[in-house]
């Protein structure tokens, strides 16, 4: 009996010494981002997909925590203090507004930014080249010029360019006052329509009415959420609008050049995996995507007045159907 009692003794310590290990040997990645919608979840599934290729599986040796905050600041914040409190190996933070109340509440920690348009102005980084501090990541500043050679192509006419935007997240202020200067520099002038949450998006779109001969989009968390809104105004009046990423395209805008959120993912997931493997975010240069793609929707530029040529039509990499 006394042998048994030993032997199962060994047994539990030895289940325990192996839990002991697994639970050392498992990594906890915390992604928070600010809003759910297309560009942004496919951030979020290639930052995991890409852990999952170079080895780490969920169950296994990774855990990852996911949290959105609904576009909302001040849930953006109680996420951030809750991830910092659970001592991730590494927090993920996917567009600036998540970015920024992820860097104020973890100072100790690994962060890693997805999304971001411009990391200097958010003051999330001291420089692209030398982050420095505890943070690095991947940007998604727009190449505005050739969005704007896009739209020209289009819109040959256009000359007032209208945009939604929201005065509050600090990349869309950022955008908008770099898509004012270059679009100065071509004669040409921008109107402003601001919307501070996704509810007020619809009238800002209504403000451009009369005043603008195209809308162009950027990545705006706040006005992407809402993208259909715009869409809807510009094809009752008939202005046509662009956007600065790809996936708004199959949502009802005429066209877009721009890159696969996911493979920003990706690229994301690929910084993360080398912080769990000793390196240190702040010796890592911030990170951007070159390629660009053309996404068309001839149906959507049609319900807003244009055409698009075959030329364009058989440049694009991908020609989204979207009749109604």
């Amino acid at each position: 009996m006394a042998k048994q009692t030993l032997r199962t003794m060994f047994g539990a310590m030895l289940l325990a010494a192996v839990g002991l290990t697994q639970a050392a040997d498992q990594k906890t990645v915390a992604i928070t981002q600010i809003v759910e919608h297309p560009a942004l979840d496919a951030v979020y599934q290639g930052v995991r997909d890409e852990l999952a290729e170079r080895g780490y599986k969920e169950g296994e040796n990774l855990k990852i925590m996911h949290e959105s905050a609904q576009g909302n600041s001040a849930i953006a914040s109680q996420i951030a203090r809750k991830f910092v409190g659970e001592n991730p190996d590494v927090i993920v933070a996917i567009a600036t507004p998540s970015a920024q109340t992820v860097a104020a509440a973890a100072r100790n920690l690994p962060v890693v930014f997805s999304a971001v348009t411009d990391p200097v102005a958010a003051k999330l980084v001291a420089s692209l080249e030398a982050p420095g501090g505890n943070i690095s990541g991947v940007t998604d500043m727009l190449p505005l010029d050739r969005h704007i050679d896009l739209l020209q192509r289009l819109v040959p006419d256009a000359k007032r360019i209208g945009t939604v935007y929201n005065p509050g997240e600090a990349n869309s202020v950022a955008l908008v006052e770099l898509l004012e200067q270059s679009l100065a520099k071509r004669g040409m002038e921008l109107v402003r329509g601001a919307a501070t949450k996704t509810s007020e998006v619809l009238g800002a779109a209504r403000s451009l009415v009369g005043k603008a001969d195209a809308i162009y989009l950027t990545t705006d968390n706040t006005v992407i959420s809402a993208a259909e809104a715009v869409v809807s105004v510009g094809e009752r009046a008939k202005i046509p609008v662009f956007a600065a990423d790809t996936a708004t395209v199959s949502r009802g805008a005429v066209a877009a050049l721009g890159f696969d959120y996911y493979d920003l993912g990706r690229q994301t997931g690929a910084m993360v995996a080398r912080i769990l493997e000793g390196a240190n975010p702040g010796d890592m240069p911030v990170e951007s995507i070159d390629t660009l793609d053309l996404f068309v929707n001839p149906a959507a530029a049609e319900r807003m007045g244009i055409s698009l040529s075959e030329d364009v039509i058989s440049e694009a990499e991908e020609v989204v159907n979207s009749d109604k």
